[in-house]
């Protein structure tokens, strides 16, 4: 008998929770009889029942998830080009230059194209300004053996193409050497730098 007045409780408990509205409160006591009530009136001795929230029916259609952002746009794949050399100097040239100048020129197949820039390097880093101008000038290298080579570098920053570094010899004539090689004549002196006044031999 117990058993069953539990579970007629336990139903009657269910139905109100789905009959009641979701604002109404429910009490709930233990009667003359020892029998549990649900109500929704308050009486003396009973106990509200917290409900939990129900379940949404007013047709209202689910939320929305916010769409997912777009993945970041690939970046496109890499030009390649069939050919880029240094046309000027070739290479293991010798350089005869006073005040160690060079000027350097390239050249690529098919031409660089418009988001496209040369980039000279000499021994291995950056020299001079990075551009379109296949035509790069130096000045004052350090006598001696040197390597040149040129990068061809996108709009990303992504070397497309580089070419082996190249040897060249800059070689700087000292005024020793040029006294060597041309010896000071009478008129030289004092208007040739190499053969200054104080160096005139005595007539």
């Amino acid at each position: 008998m117990s058993a069953n007045l539990d579970v007629r409780a336990l139903l009657l408990c269910l139905l109100l929770f789905w009959i009641l509205p979701a604002a109404a409160d429910v009490f709930t006591y233990i009667d003359a009889n020892g029998n549990r009530v649900f109500t929704d009136q308050p009486k003396k001795g009973a106990k509200r029942v917290e409900i939990p929230p129900t379940n949404n029916l007013n047709g209202a259609p689910p939320a929305q998830k916010a769409p997912a952002t777009a993945k970041a746009a690939k970046p496109k794949p890499m030009f390649h080009y069939q050919l880029l050399r240094i046309l000027v100097p070739e290479p293991d040239a010798t350089i005869r230059s006073i005040e160690g100048n060079l000027i350097v020129t390239v050249t690529s197949e098919p031409a660089l194209q418009d988001s496209h820039v040369y980039r000279l390097l000499l021994d291995g880093q950056p020299v001079g300004d990075s551009g379109r101008s296949p035509v790069f000038p130096l000045n004052n290298i350090d006598r001696g053996t040197h390597q040149l080579s040129v990068e061809i570098v996108d709009e990303l920053g992504r070397v497309v193409e580089r070419t082996p570094n190249q040897p060249f010899h800059m070689q700087r004539t000292s005024l020793a050497q040029k006294r060597q090689a041309h010896p000071c004549k009478e008129g030289d002196y004092g208007v040739r730098p190499e053969c200054p006044l104080v160096l005139k031999p005595a007539d």
